[in-house]
């Protein structure tokens, strides 16, 4: 059965930098090949997506992922009914998610502990883990809440206006929700398959973590008083990472289901999902130890590839490290150039396949055959482009 892929392959440069630390507050690291790599987590690239996608689309087409998710649909319902007090619609909007989501929504014991104690108003009841909603998800909770305000328990009672309150929270899923999928344990009903994978970034050469000693001047020490007001470490590393990501477009579309606007076909909130993940993912960066290591790249090289198969890395192009000569970019690019069509050739996966390719400069020279080279602007044009053409022959 032919099915819809794009793949996002990146290789991006980072100079000392800590994007992505442990507990310890190490820079990730990866074994590969035999080699140490560093690592940034798929978790930390997925937020730094999610986040760039503020600026791509509207948000109305977005979701919010937090515990205080009763605030937000309370929010709203005072927005709909300003005579409804903070108090009744923190009840009305905690009792229909609990319906709507399975999930217990209730004032930590913790925080309840601590108002008692200290005199002050009851606290806000939350989700006992990070609840997912879209904004039109959040804005039917509260009119369904409104709607059933005389008595809210009983009206979310009735068979019907059950249905009614979980199949608000099983529509209209937001982009991001539709790409990276939810997770309600609750609920497991109301769940959404990710649509996007976002593997581990790793460097295609072995690395070494190292430190940095540093100091801090108390700018008011009398000058009787030498040395520094404060001293410390913080270890770091720099790199050459290749990352992939992958959509299944097809469950994208099923994600979004009839679209986020009435008005129009899916095929077009279809492909703005595409094209904000695609820009997304390729321009966004971790901001992990950002002021102080100011790392703000952009990658060196980018090919997608939009296929009728399942999805494919090239990261086996990297499971030997490649060694540092005048750098590992045009080593790492000559690396791919062979790969990849080796690839596809001895598992036919050359078939019915677009592939676009975005390059700076010489050092990626090696890439120019692989597909058509194009800027971003004309990568994420022509990506939604195809995406929307496949769909529209698809149905």
């Amino acid at each position: 059965m032919s099915r819809t892929i794009l793949d996002v392959h990146v290789l991006q440069t980072v100079p000392p930098s800590n994007l992505n630390r442990d507990d310890t507050g190490t820079p990730k690291t990866a074994v590969y090949g035999g080699a140490r790599r560093s690592r940034v987590s798929s978790q930390a690239w997925k937020r730094a997506t999610r986040t760039a996608f503020g600026s791509l689309l509207d948000p109305r087409e977005l979701g919010t992922r937090t515990k205080r998710v009763a605030e937000l649909v309370a929010s709203r319902i005072r927005e709909i009914e300003p005579s409804i007090e903070e108090a009744e619609a923190l009840a009305l909007a905690a009792e229909t998610i609990q319906v709507a989501t399975g999930s217990k929504i209730e004032p930590p014991k913790r925080k309840v502990d601590a108002a008692k104690k200290n005199g002050d108003p009851a606290p806000a009841p939350e989700s006992a883990y990070l609840m997912f909603l879209s904004a039109r998800q959040r804005e039917g909770l509260a009119e369904l809440a409104v709607e059933g305000r005389e008595d809210i328990k009983a009206f979310l009672k009735e068979k019907e206006n059950k249905a009614r309150a979980k199949s608000i929270a099983d529509t209209h899923h937001s982009v991001d929700i539709a790409l990276f999928g939810r997770m309600v344990a609750d609920g497991a009903d109301i769940n959404v398959d990710a649509a996007a994978q976002v593997a581990h970034a790793i460097s295609v050469h072995t690395v070494e973590n190292e430190s940095d000693y540093y100091t801090a001047v108390d700018d008011k020490n009398p000058e009787e008083e030498t040395g520094a007001g404060m001293i410390g470490t913080v270890e770091f590393n720099s790199s050459t990472l290749y990352r992939y990501a992958a959509v299944d477009v097809d469950l994208l579309r099923r994600n979004l289901g009839e679209g986020l606007r009435e008005d129009e076909p899916i095929t077009e909130p279809l492909r703005r999902a595409v094209e904000a993940f695609v820009r997304g993912f390729v321009e966004s960066l971790p901001t992990g130890k950002i002021n102080t290591f100011g790392h703000h790249t952009l990658p060196d090289a980018v090919i997608v590839k939009l296929r009728g198969a399942r999805p494919i890395s090239f990261v086996g192009a990297f499971e030997e490290p490649v060694e540092a000569e005048a750098g590992h970019v045009a080593q790492a690019c000559e690396r791919l150039a062979e790969y990849v069509p080796q690839v596809e050739k001895a598992f036919g996966a050359s078939d019915d396949v677009d592939t676009w390719v975005v390059r700076v400069g010489e050092r990626t020279a090696e890439l120019a055959g692989l597909g058509e080279d194009v800027t971003l602007p004309e990568l994420v044009e022509r990506v939604g482009a195809a995406v929307a053409g496949r769909q529209a022959s698809a149905e």
